[in-house]
């Protein structure tokens, strides 16, 4: 159904104002399913995931991927990140076309001040914060978004500071309704996003069981690469899929059983069946 992508400044309130903005598309859409995706849904710490340019950019490649799986025209997906950078909400905003679903950005306009002395109140807590320098590099970094380019449009904008963040808020009331307004023939307010020829999947038959079983493949195998790259050369035990999907464990795996004796393990980078031999 659509896309959102959250926008502002380290501790600007965007995760107060998604989860708010969740509930609300949850209270008006009962049937449809609404997610959050996060650094914290990704088990991804703050500081970790943006010490330095590399590691940032693994971070935006898992979100983008894991946004890329999981937009639908059956699911209202938002992505609470920093989304600091248009070109990469230039991206994000390439998937939500090539899906054919609605796309917007809502801004926290939150002042630098207040942001850093949200970050500070968060370190006294012990709550999840950002370092001082990289809180700072952050905040040069920022790029604002702009109503008049197309993947910053349109633009939702909230002030934390100045209001108060909930449900009944006017601009996540505007947003809701954007959202969830059916749309017709005769409707002006609302944009549906149409992919283009070059960005449409060539569809093949639900029969073709060979392409389905190479897709899945596919995806498990960019699951486990994506895993490592973000995983920052450390060891890694196991991989979650997503949900209801199983976990993928690094290590070999060893069944035996009367009738079926099976090897896998994984092996730079992909899943590899060692042996598989009968036995009576």
């Amino acid at each position: 159904m659509a896309l959102v992508v959250m926008c502002g400044q380290p501790c600007s309130g965007k995760s107060e104002a998604a989860a708010c903005l969740a509930a609300a598309l949850r209270s008006s859409l009962s049937g449809t399913t609404v997610r959050v995706i996060d650094e914290s849904s990704l088990h991804l710490g703050r500081n970790d995931s943006y010490k330095d340019m590399v590691v940032e950019k693994n971070l935006r490649g898992v979100l983008r991927s894991q946004v890329d799986r999981s937009v639908s025209r059956d699911s209202i997906i938002i992505v609470d990140s920093l989304n600091n950078i248009k070109g990469y909400r230039y991206e994000l905003w390439c998937l939500a076309r090539a899906s054919g679903i609605r796309y917007c950005v809502f801004f926290c306009d939150t002042e630098v001040d207040h942001c850093r002395e949200w970050n500070i109140k968060r370190q006294e807590k012990g709550e999840p914060s950002y370092d001082s320098n990289i809180f700072d590099d952050l905040v040069s970094r920022f790029e604002r978004p702009d109503r008049r380019s197309r993947w910053d449009s349109p633009l939702f904008e909230l002030a934390p500071s100045r209001e108060e963040i909930v449900e009944s808020s006017p601009v996540i009331a505007e947003a809701v309704s954007y959202l969830t307004k059916k749309v017709d023939s005769k409707t002006r307010d609302v944009k549906v996003l149409q992919p283009t020829i070059a960005t449409q999947s060539v569809r093949t038959t639900e029969a073709n069981s060979l392409y389905e079983m190479d897709k899945a493949t596919q995806e498990v195998v960019s699951a486990i690469v994506e895993a490592q790259s973000s995983g920052l050369g450390l060891a890694m035990n196991k991989i979650s899929l997503g949900p209801n999907l199983p976990t993928i464990s690094f290590y070999c795996v060893r069944k035996y059983s009367m009738e079926n004796h099976i090897i896998a393990s994984v092996i730079n980078r992909n899943i590899c069946i060692l042996d598989c031999k009968s036995y009576k």
